[in-house]
């Protein structure tokens, strides 16, 4: 799997499981009407409950300049300290969308199915925001590049 590259995302959510987020490169577009996301989440990750409780997320497509923000969402850092170091705002579900994020799409969570270790998330897009310029966070072989 290291072979195939994807745009790197900060996947957040917030509500009654409480506010928590995670690194992905397994999000693709399933359709634009209704604008749909998928999300592939691990049922043994740590962030599980949260997302699954929520029922909200915002998928953030990171910036080029965003390596060091992935590197401390795929750890075991805090989820307070994880949010302490970008600027937050909320779109529609009030799921944290990156300030500086590519794009953010905030998300309802429609669908699940299981497959293997992973919960397959059909997410309805409700919002977007946007940035104008930038480049984006690739990760390819074990390495990020930008494109």
């Amino acid at each position: 799997m290291a072979k195939l590259g994807a745009a790197v995302n900060i996947i957040t959510t917030d509500g009654p499981g409480g506010r928590t987020g995670f690194a992905a490169t397994a999000v693709c577009s399933v359709t634009d009407d209704p604008p749909t996301l998928l999300v592939c989440l691990n049922r043994s990750a740590s962030v599980y409950g949260a997302v699954t409780t929520n029922k909200v997320l915002c998928v953030n497509t990171l910036n080029a300049g965003h390596q060091a923000l992935s590197q401390l969402f795929g750890g075991k850092t805090p989820a307070a300290e994880r949010f302490a170091t970008a600027n937050w705002s909320v779109l529609t579900t009030g799921a944290p969308a990156l300030d500086d994020a590519l794009v953010s799409f905030d998300c309802v969570i429609e669908n699940t199915v299981s497959q293997g270790t992973h919960d397959v998330l059909f997410c309805r897009v409700v919002s977007t925001a946007t940035r104008a310029d930038g480049q984006a966070l690739f990760y390819f072989d074990r390495a990020y590049h930008e494109v």
